[in-house]
């Protein structure tokens, strides 16, 4: 099974970026990532604000995928997420939702032993190992590894998880998959702009849906949902994003008019909150399998 380290990572998601590595569709191959600053605080002396990081979530890639063409949808099957032994949190006056009541900023080592984050020396909690950061190279442009986007990139989606399939749409030839940002756990919301940063290893396995129907957007299946993933600059502007493209779906799949699919949204789906503290915020609406069983399916199902 290849090994792809860490040494070889990008700032920007962009078709310009030369392939550090190469895999082959239905192959199997491991991940190394950095935390989402480098690696580069390891002490809680070391504060964010006088730590020089010129960049976060470094991304390890770009991957070429042999075989996925412009036009494609990748699929990456998370096969399993190995975290490091620590990860970190810090904080500093104005960071996150609450970012005005911080008064001081501090650098929180957090260790993670037998699948549990030791918060402190009293309270435990179980680990819920998740990617931040993973995409592959927009249609136009460069866009840092920090912003999310229709191509995937810094989505802090928790279901983006061990056992979990995530759907990229392909702009380019080859994809130039990447990722990085992993985290211990994170709560829905991102709410201090901070998950458990850590580094570790994740193992991956990508196929290709060829001729499907594109959705726009990434999405993530689970053994009983799919999350259509949708980033703007609002929360009402995503939720208005992600609710039309579900929407789109039913139409297709069950020969429906706007107004029974808008219903069918209403009395099914439900409105997430992926976080709410990156340059754009993220949302997902999570479509029932139990209602569509299949997000892809090319024409009506019934």
């Amino acid at each position: 099974m290849q090994q792809l380290k860490k040494e070889h990572f990008i700032t920007h998601f962009s078709a310009k970026n030369k392939p550090a590595y190469k895999v082959r569709l239905d192959e199997t191959f491991a991940v190394e990532t950095f935390d989402c600053y480098g690696g580069k605080i390891t002490s809680e002396s070391q504060l964010r604000t006088e730590v020089d990081i010129p960049f976060i979530n470094p991304a390890t890639g770009p991957i070429e995928i042999e075989g996925v063409k412009k036009g494609d949808i990748l699929c990456v099957g998370i096969q399993n997420i190995e975290l490091d032994e620590a990860g970190v949190m810090v904080l500093y006056p104005g960071m996150g939702a609450l970012g005005e009541e911080v008064k001081e900023t501090d650098t929180r080592i957090i260790r993670v032993k037998d699948g549990n984050i030791q918060f402190n020396s009293r309270l435990h909690f179980p680990a819920a190992p998740m990617i931040g950061v993973i995409g592959v190279a927009p249609e136009k442009g460069a866009v840092l590894c920090e912003i999310p986007g229709d191509h995937g990139g810094n989505m802090d989606t928790r279901w983006i998880t061990a056992g979990s399939k995530l759907y990229l749409p392909v702009f380019h030839d080859g994809a130039l998959l990447a990722l990085g940002d992993l985290h211990a756990a994170m709560g829905d919301g991102e709410l201090d702009g901070s998950g458990v940063e850590i580094g570790g290893k994740v193992t991956l396995q990508c196929t290709k849906l060829a001729g499907a129907p594109a959705i726009g957007m990434p999405a993530v299946e689970t053994s009983q949902t799919w999350f259509l993933i949708s980033s703007a600059e609002t929360l009402e502007a995503a939720a208005k994003k992600g609710m039309r493209a579900a929407a789109n779906r039913f139409r297709a799949a069950f020969g429906l008019g706007f107004n029974d699919a808008y219903r069918l949204l209403s009395a099914t789906c439900s409105l997430e909150i992926s976080q709410i503290v990156n340059p754009l915020v993220t949302v997902r609406i999570a479509v029932p399998k139990a209602v569509l069983p299949d997000l892809f399916a090319p024409g009506p199902l019934l």
